[in-house]
């Protein structure tokens, strides 16, 4: 085993995904339990692929996993939920979650996040109405620049800004405030950055 590659020591090929390769490592681990020298060739193996993926990544060739650039956050397999990874979860989950950069949550939580204090000074309806629109357009524009679906970025953007005068309504039954209307832009506009950052 020791004069072969890292990929034929693990079973795998270049174009193996990541989640193929660690189960031929876990598989191989299990087949050489008791054996230390074995086992140590199949983690040796796996942590040169590993290498070997980031260096592709770097020359722009492939793009690594998250699971890949951080192996030392995985939990061991027995204490793993149903759902182990992102990549496992139903596809209508995987359709609409996303798993933005930082930049993209920034951009969202600053655009909102500037809307919603401008609300606290906003005096009149109209005014408040005109932030919404704003905010629904810039919702929608970044919604759609990750799939470039239209249809869907509408719809969420709608939803969200029914979610948001439900609870602001609902809310300002319960805590004092001067102008409800407010309290509905500025939830409206809370749940606009968190979906536009982290739904798509």
């Amino acid at each position: 085993m020791s004069d072969q590659s890292p990929y034929q020591t693990l079973g795998v090929t270049e174009n193996t995904s990541f989640e193929e390769i660690q189960a031929a490592k876990q598989r191989l681990n299990q087949r050489y339990q008791g054996n230390p020298q074995a086992n140590a060739q199949v983690d040796a193996a796996y942590d040169a692929i590993l290498m070997d993926r980031l260096r592709l990544r770097q020359e722009g060739k492939i793009k690594v996993p998250e699971t890949i650039r951080f192996p030392e956050k995985q939990v061991t397999p027995s204490s793993l939920p149903k759902i182990t990874n992102f990549n496992q979860a139903p596809s209508w989950i995987q359709n609409l979650i996303d798993q933005p950069s930082q930049k993209d949550i920034l951009l969202s939580l600053g655009i909102f996040g500037t809307l919603a204090v401008i609300v606290i000074f906003a005096q009149t309806l109209s005014f408040l109405s005109l932030l919404l629109t704003a905010g629904i357009f810039a919702h929608i524009y970044l919604i759609n620049r990750k799939e470039k679906k239209f249809g869907k970025a509408f719809l969420i953007s709608i939803i969200c800004l029914i979610l948001g005068t439900i609870l602001g309504a609902g809310l300002a039954n319960f805590i004092f405030v001067d102008n409800p209307n407010q309290l509905i832009g500025i939830l409206t506009f809370l749940l606009f950055g968190i979906s536009s950052s982290f739904l798509k």
